[in-house]
């Protein structure tokens, strides 16, 4: 069972994704914010991050660049989950290391395929 690290500050997406994952057979741990989310990561190791960009304490970027600095969870797969939608937002998210970009409001069922999608390519 894969563990899904989902840091996001409002309860009611935290939720819907939460429920969609957990029905889906994956394990969610949950933070609430950036530096609960660093901590978390090191806690749990991950095989996924779901990370909100807009958050308490740290940004969504600075923890994916803090991510990919740590030995223990530099190659694991980070989905951003935002309602930023500019090009210069998901420009800045690549280069901190996301590996994909959902946008808010966004299907949960997609979230969930995309999930799917990129621990496959890590198991290759």
């Amino acid at each position: 069972m894969s563990t899904i690290l989902l840091v996001e500050d409002d309860p009611d997406i935290r939720h819907v994704v939460s429920y969609k994952l957990t029905r889906g057979g994956f394990r969610v741990v949950e933070a609430t914010d950036g530096l609960a989310a660093l901590r978390e990561a090191q806690d749990s190791h991950p095989d996924l991050v779901i990370l909100d960009v807009r958050m308490p304490l740290m940004s969504g970027l600075e923890v994916c660049r803090e991510l990919r600095a740590r030995p223990w969870t530099a190659t694991v797969p980070i989905i951003m989950l935002t309602g930023r939608a500019q090009q210069e937002d998901i420009d800045q998210a690549y280069a901190a290391g996301a590996t994909d970009y959902v946008v808010k409001p966004f299907s949960p069922r997609e979230l969930q395929h995309r999930v799917e999608s990129a621990l496959h390519e890590v198991d290759g």
